[in-house]
């Protein structure tokens, strides 16, 4: 059986996250309820989706970080190509592109609310 990949984040500025999602990453909307009573957007990009559902804001956003946060991998066919869009689209990258011990290359940003992703080649290629 096949599996796909689908999350939720709970921004307390859902326009930004849908904009970062949208601009930096290259994600699509597919459901856009921001109008609505209970404000909500469903993003993809390939088979991972996304869900933001605007809440306040938390008290420390440093909290989503690891090694007590969670840490989303977005794994990618050409990490550079993806690194290079994300500096071209001005978003400060929180680690840059690194060789790691385990064969993969990446590099890690946080979305407008804290949220850590690490961006990853899908092999060991040193592309």
């Amino acid at each position: 059986m096949t599996m796909a990949l689908r999350f939720e984040i709970f921004p307390a500025d859902l326009d930004a996250s849908v904009d970062f999602y949208t601009r930096v990453l290259g994600f699509s909307v597919v459901q856009d309820q921001r109008q609505s009573e209970s404000p909500y957007v469903s993003m993809k990009r390939g088979s991972v989706r996304i869900g933001a559902a605007a809440r306040p804001a938390v008290a420390d956003p440093q909290g989503r970080r690891p090694p007590t946060g969670v840490e989303l991998v977005l794994e990618v066919a050409d990490v550079v190509v993806e690194r290079d869009r994300v500096v071209s689209r001005g978003w400060p990258l929180d680690e840059d592109l690194q060789q790691r011990p385990w064969g993969l290359r990446d590099f890690r940003i946080l979305d407008p609310d804290g949220y850590y992703l690490r961006i990853t080649s899908s092999n060991g290629a040193m592309s």
